[in-house]
């Protein structure tokens, strides 16, 4: 192609719902098949990629050759970085088990509290909201599902409360990532943006440890935990509204994390539900510190990479971009949205999160004396015991950035915008369908953030407010996109099992998605 093709949001005789309607179908048709046809995340991929390809060519009149490039391109993205993430995430954790540390800290874990409700709590809400924090990626989903199935957490059920727990920290991760890059998307300031969004996460970060418990053990158990879960919540939500409104995104996720988890140990301290046995004096409070050496490496190592200080050092040295050819820039975006889309692959391999993650367990692997090629057996098993999830994530990546490429997400975003007086209603499930697409709360800032300001200057809401509900909607779809359920299922041990994970979580993802509605809603009203 000598000259570049331009998207067109409204194929089906111009209409902007009809085209909706088929520019869902590929969505659709994945997430039907994996919840409800019970096929496995690998053959619901394929067929939702291949729909994709042939509705951005047949509808969209995409030449084909941008459209098998725009797969590529999402192929290359779901290697790299995501897979190496994933890699390094489970390589820790695989170390961890073959170093008996991991036995070590779960008796440390039980040892602040043998109830698996409060075990919940810390692993999936507090510990991996500093993860996210820190790094984000999936890590979180990774390791806190890893850590309650070894304290003897049902697969399945491990799986969900890891995904519902990597809910409210989303949208501060990795340092801030997805707050930076929709205030430079959408040219607005990015402290009263961030302070909007802390704001608007505020009564979420209260509600979802109630949420965990409830999907573990029902309002019964609500009722008989609803100390340890106000304070886990209550003291994430008061750091996360006063950080990010004094202070900027960088290090809220971090800091909320932190402080959750020590309010929850210090109640754990003096209190215990009823019913449950306070942990006996041979049990160790707080274990070794030889028990936590895998888990203090990646904190600390993920939180160092995640510097831009540092990122900008490593990248001088690694950093590698190459223009994907027959792509970059031979895609326009039309109004409202007009840009045109590069393609540009970044091999940035020492400053890459998933580095920082293989590099923690390496150290951790030195540090408890495990011999060198002992460590590199740890990491040629992980990376060939992921070959599958692996590859189910590059099918996943290459049908997000087909829909993206082709226009398809943009027709989906325009029919919510087309909502008139209920688009703020509307307006987080924009952000809800960009991360359930990309798999990342980043991107949809970037794809959906623009969009959503004009929008909201058109039917007269706060611009800031529609931007925040992006990104705040979107984090409710961080548990359903098919790149979170692939690395839960990778890390619980049960690939092939991601529909039963998803049918798990799918219905409270949306509830959580219509609260953030009717929550904007309210607040556009205050607003004006």
């Amino acid at each position: 192609m000598d000259t570049p093709w331009h998207q067109h949001y409204a194929p089906i005789a111009g209409s902007i719902p009809w085209s909706a309607l088929v520019a869902a179908l590929p969505l659709v048709l994945l997430l039907v098949l994996l919840a409800i046809g019970r096929f496995r995340a690998m053959t619901s991929a394929l067929l939702a990629l291949v729909s994709a390809l042939l509705i951005s060519i047949v509808f969209y009149q995409m030449p084909p050759v941008l459209a098998l490039m725009s797969a590529f391109a999402g192929a290359l993205y779901g290697l790299f970085p995501i897979g190496w993430i994933v890699v390094g995430a489970i390589f820790i954790y695989d170390l961890a088990v073959a170093s008996g540390t991991f036995d070590a800290l779960k008796r440390t874990i039980a040892g602040l509290s043998a109830d698996r409700r409060l075990q919940a709590l810390l692993i999936a809400f507090s510990f991996g909201a500093f993860l996210e924090g820190a790094s984000g990626f999936g890590t979180p989903v990774a390791i806190s599902a890893a850590m309650l199935i070894g304290l003897g957490f049902p697969a399945v059920e491990a799986g969900a409360v890891a995904l519902l727990g990597n809910t409210a920290p989303v949208a501060f991760a990795g340092l801030g990532t997805p707050l930076i890059a929709l205030a430079g998307v959408t040219g607005l300031p990015l402290l009263p943006l961030g302070e909007m969004t802390g704001r608007m996460l505020f009564p979420f970060a209260l509600v979802v440890p109630f949420w965990i418990v409830a999907l573990l053990d029902g309002w019964r158990g609500v009722k008989e935990v609803w100390p340890a879960c106000l304070v886990a919540g209550s003291s994430y939500a008061i750091v996360q509204v006063v950080l990010s409104s004094l202070h900027g995104p960088w290090i809220v996720g971090i800091s909320c994390g932190l402080a959750s988890m020590a309010s929850l140990v210090l109640l754990l301290r003096i209190w215990h539900p009823g019913g449950v046995a306070r942990p006996s004096a041979s049990e160790p409070a707080h274990g070794s510190l030889r028990s936590w050496i895998p888990w203090i490496a990646l904190s600390v190592l993920a939180f160092v990479w995640g510097l831009p200080i540092v990122s900008e050092v490593l990248n001088r040295v690694s950093f590698i971009r190459w223009s994907i050819p027959l792509l970059d820039g031979m895609v326009v975006r039309t109004a409202p949205i007009v840009r045109t889309e590069s393609a540009v692959f970044t091999f940035n391999w020492l400053s890459a999160a998933g580095t920082s993650l293989v590099l923690a367990g390496v150290l951790s692997g030195l540090l408890l004396r495990l011999r060198p090629v002992a460590i590199g057996r740890i990491l040629v098993s992980t990376a060939v015991r992921m070959r599958i999830p692996l590859t189910t994530i590059v099918v996943m990546l290459m049908l997000g950035f087909t829909m993206r490429y082709a226009g398809m997400d943009t027709t989906l975003g325009l029919f919510f915008a087309e909502t008139g007086g209920l688009f703020p209603f509307f307006s987080p499930m924009v952000g809800w369908i960009g991360v359930v697409l990309t798999g990342s709360d980043t991107s949809s800032n970037v794809l959906f953030g623009n969009l959503q300001t004009i929008t909201a200057q058109t039917v007269g809401i706060a611009p800031m407010l529609a931007a925040a509900a992006n990104t705040v909607g979107g984090v409710m779809g961080k548990m359903i996109n098919a790149q979170s359920i692939v690395v839960a299922t990778a890390a619980s041990g049960q690939v092939g099992k991601e529909g039963a994970i998803l049918r798990r979580v799918f219905w409270h993802s949306v509830a959580l998605v219509v609260l953030v509605g009717v929550m904007t809603c309210v607040m556009a009203g205050m607003m004006k």
